[in-house]
């Protein structure tokens, strides 16, 4: 039965792993995958969650089932580092926190819940956008369509972005990230967050906000300014948190999938629904993460030593951000790579063409996405002077 099956390409990130593996040039650098990486290049494990694991063996008193929505205490914990400690819609009971299998998870979650509950829907995507939203919405049988938000030039077209979000069809659904926008690195400001929720708000659009990096772009409250304006201001939203980057869980697979409904009794009707959701996709959540959140979240002093380090996370890849343009600067392409300073989170859409990208790869052992995306914390100060040196050998 398996004879006719063909081989399709694997995800090209994550051939870039096995690329950059096998690679033999000491020289090599890795700007392809997205892993927050320390100054010696290694991803570490953040002391908040070493302390939180150690807690967890000595205390953790079962390994049995979670429930569909997941442990209670992780959406207590969680949904006021969202929404705020003083949210009123937390105050108002309505929202609804559902533990998933990472950000991820927590999409297919939302994707599959549009398709049940809101057929005929269509969902908008930024375009560009992360490649795995385009697989898990077509996954999920939902129609997708794209609004512009990088223009030709790499730049932030916001022009663009809401002409046609002002064009999209009443009930149809539009995704926004929260902040450090993957993969182009370009965020709406403050303002602009605002001419958007006029128009979803005119428009009657139901917002879908992917919140992947909530600390890493200007900190944890700030970056979750998208987020709370729509919450509290629109009678319905979905949120899609992740605990990957910002409490450095990957591995462990820990999302979470906020609902936001026009009232409480609202909620629980959505929340029911969510629950069938969950069920049929893996039925209980991985535990392991979502309790090393909990544990530092409820403790004062985990969760004082995790924004610590969470703010050194920060502050060092935006640091990595204007060490590349001053790298750049002795060959006359600190201007041309001005943006990049400008940029927040782990990504970057640098503005180098295709061509360039695999010539840095095969002159000078240099991996980034063909797109010119490149991870700003597989930056080194060791390593910076050679990356500035083979992109001034590679741009016309």
């Amino acid at each position: 039965m398996f004879e006719k099956i063909e081989r399709v390409p694997g995800d090209a990130i994550l051939g870039l792993i096995e690329a950059y593996n096998q690679d033999s040039n000491p020289q090599k650098v890795d700007l392809g995958v997205g892993v927050y990486r320390d100054a010696h290049g290694h991803t570490p494990i953040m002391r908040a969650v070493k302390q939180a694991e150690a807690y967890l063996l000595e205390h953790e008193q079962t390994k049995s089932y979670i429930g569909s929505h997941g442990d209670p205490r992780y959406g207590k914990v969680l949904l006021p580092l969202v929404l705020g400690a003083d949210s009123p819609v937390l105050a108002a009971d309505r929202a609804s926190a559902t533990q998933s299998p990472g950000g991820t998870g927590a999409l297919r979650l939302a994707a599959d819940f549009i398709k049940s509950n809101l057929p005929g829907k269509r969902i908008w995507l930024s375009d560009p956008t992360w490649p795995n939203h385009l697989g898990i919405f077509d996954a999920a049988g939902i129609e997708m369509r794209k609004y512009p938000y990088v223009s030709a030039d790499n730049r932030l077209d916001f022009d663009a972005m809401l002409a046609t979000l002002k064009e999209v069809p009443q009930g149809d659904v539009v995704l926004l990230h929260a902040c450090c926008h993957n993969p182009s690195g370009f965020d709406l400001d403050r303002e602009q967050w605002q001419q958007v929720l006029e128009v979803v708000k005119s428009r009657g659009l139901l917002p879908l906000v992917d919140f992947a990096y909530q600390g890493f772009g200007e900190g944890l409250e700030a970056d979750a300014y998208g987020v709370r304006l729509m919450a509290e201001n629109l009678d319905e939203v979905l949120i899609t948190s992740s605990c990957s980057k910002n409490f450095g869980l990957y591995r462990e697979r820990t999302g979470c999938l906020i609902v936001i409904a026009k009232n409480a009794e609202q909620m629980q009707n959505v929340r029911s629904q969510m629950a069938i959701v969950a069920r049929e996709n893996y039925s209980n959540p991985p535990s392991h993460g979502a309790a090393v959140v909990t544990e530092i979240l409820e403790s004062a002093e985990l969760a004082r030593v995790w924004r610590e380090e969470l703010t050194e996370m920060c502050d060092r890849i935006n640091g990595l951000r204007s060490d590349l343009v001053a790298a750049l600067e002795p060959y006359g392409l600190d201007k041309r790579f001005a943006h990049v300073a400008a940029q927040r989170g782990m990504f970057s859409y640098t503005g180098l063409s295709t061509e360039q990208v695999k010539r840095l790869r095969d002159e000078f052992s240099i991996y980034m996405v063909g797109s010119g995306r490149a991870n700003v914390a597989g930056f080194t100060s060791e390593n910076l002077p050679y990356v500035a040196k083979a992109i001034a050998a590679v741009v016309d």
